[in-house]
């Protein structure tokens, strides 16, 4: 059988996106006996007559959706409730106004259920940074954002703090040779992890040529806020790891899922705007039904991403590890940028949305950073209903990359990282100590969703050169 493509199906009408992704999966497993050109006379057939097809198990799928297509238009409008869904903010005096009014039009949505505001919360695309929502049945691509799966990892390693000191040019060059930052290339050496295998690179036709990209850039980071870092931890006595309440090395990175959480978040916000029509102000919160194909694909493809995010932190800690000749006592991660079935404290199904937020259930371990120059703190959850079971994922922008950009010299960020004895490897001043809100003031208002257990202090930090 000669493949199909989508432009072979829009040129016999097939328009709709997920039409088309629906017959290229179901005729590549199912019609390989068929020729390109029978294929694309059955196809013209199923679209004039679909109620011909519906007593066919292999062809009813795409005869049902012709036929849904046809008889419904093609999105469905929806206006804004008149008062908004109960939400708390957390640190709200250290929050700017825009973030809080874009999280009041998040909960004002019709499938809204509840919100939590975190106090790390700033400005974002639809959904603040910080911000958490529950939703009935339904997911929003743009609360979930840009970088699906984005997320933190902390190795707990098998040396003291004084480890740092005495390996620091051994721990400068692994950084320098099995790290990658920025949009493009990758590593050196080719990386090999399951994730790649998954059959969703098959399943969902828009992701195969994306595949090749997520190889080349797995055991990568990101650009922006996303680092690598070697520090030391100071665990305390209740520790939740089992392991004696002293000082080690620790290695703590934080990034996502790289072009392919960025090409699925763009491909499926755009279904979503087009077929989830909200006020203008609104329009970038549009959603998918979780039920529908379009919602199913979404979920799939974010889980895939998240898994790929895990993968690349899998691969940074490993070569480093192997590098270093180092072992790890313990890893601690965390997703943020994600969605999740979960319930309420009513038992109510909701999907939980946390842009920029930690899980933080009942013993949930989290790891919540600050900057280059303060602490990261090792986290267990206290299952808070009221802020839907989160956290903050960080101390929060306190200023925007220009405004960091404007208000820092190189030679005054220099100064900054020798006075709290930090190397940086790359970097910008857009990152600087001081764009970021204080970590302890962000913690202090969170007492009532995370108990301290742990302190990392960040020592050899590696990030992207802009």
């Amino acid at each position: 059988m000669g493949n199909l493509r989508t432009k072979d199906l829009s040129k016999i009408g097939y328009h709709n996106d997920q039409l088309r992704s629906l017959v290229i999966g179901i005729t590549s497993k199912n019609f390989k006996h068929y020729t390109k050109q029978q294929l694309l006379a059955l196809l013209v057939n199923i679209k004039n007559n679909p109620e011909a097809f519906l007593d066919d198990e292999l062809t009813a799928k795409i005869a049902e959706k012709v036929i849904g297509k046809t008889e419904a238009p093609l999105f469905k409008t929806f206006e804004l409730r008149h008062e908004p869904v109960y939400c708390k903010t957390y640190g709200g005096k250290g929050i700017e106004a825009s973030a809080k009014r874009q999280m009041e039009l998040a909960n004002l949505l019709p499938i809204s259920v509840q919100g939590a505001l975190m106090p790390d919360a700033h400005m974002g695309f639809g959904l603040p940074i910080g911000g958490v929502l529950a939703t009935d049945n339904a997911v929003i691509p743009y609360a979930v954002g840009m970088d699906i799966g984005c997320r933190m990892a902390l190795s707990i390693i098998d040396e003291s703090d004084g480890f740092l000191k005495r390996f620091e040019y051994q721990i400068k060059q692994a950084l320098k040779n099995h790290t990658h930052f920025g949009m493009e290339g990758g590593l050196n050496v080719r990386q090999e992890h399951d994730v790649l295998e998954s059959s969703v690179f098959n399943e969902v036709a828009f992701l195969k040529p994306l595949r090749s990209k997520a190889v080349r850039q797995l055991g990568t980071s990101g650009s922006g806020n996303h680092f690598v870092e070697f520090g030391e931890i100071e665990l305390l006595a209740d520790n939740a790891l089992g392991l004696p309440a002293k000082k080690y090395t620790a290695l703590l990175t934080h990034s996502g899922s790289r072009g392919l959480g960025s090409a699925i978040a763009r491909h499926y916000t755009q279904i979503a705007i087009n077929t989830c029509k909200l006020p203008r102000q609104a329009q970038q919160l549009a959603w998918l039904d979780i039920n529908s194909e379009a919602g199913q694909e979404y979920w799939l493809t974010m889980t895939l991403a998240g898994d790929y995010a895990k993968a690349c932190h899998d691969r940074i800690h490993a070569n480093l590890l192997t590098a270093l000749g180092l072992k790890a006592l313990h890893v601690v991660q965390n997703h943020h940028n994600f969605a999740w079935k979960d319930k309420l404290a009513n038992g109510k199904d909701v999907i939980i949305h946390r842009k920029g937020a930690t899980p933080a259930h009942k013993g949930e371990l989290g790891i919540i950073p600050g900057s280059m120059t303060t602490p990261a703190y090792l986290v267990s959850g206290k299952g808070t209903s009221d802020a839907l079971n989160s956290a903050s994922h960080g101390a929060g922008r306190a200023m925007s990359r220009q405004k960091a950009k404007d208000s820092m010299t190189v030679s005054a960020m220099k100064k900054l990282l020798t006075n709290a004895g930090v190397t940086l490897i790359g970097g910008t001043v857009e990152e600087n100590p001081l764009a970021y809100k204080d970590i302890e003031t962000v913690i202090a208002a969170q007492h009532e969703l995370v108990d301290i257990k742990g302190k990392f202090y960040p020592r050899i930090v590696r990030m992207n050169k802009e």
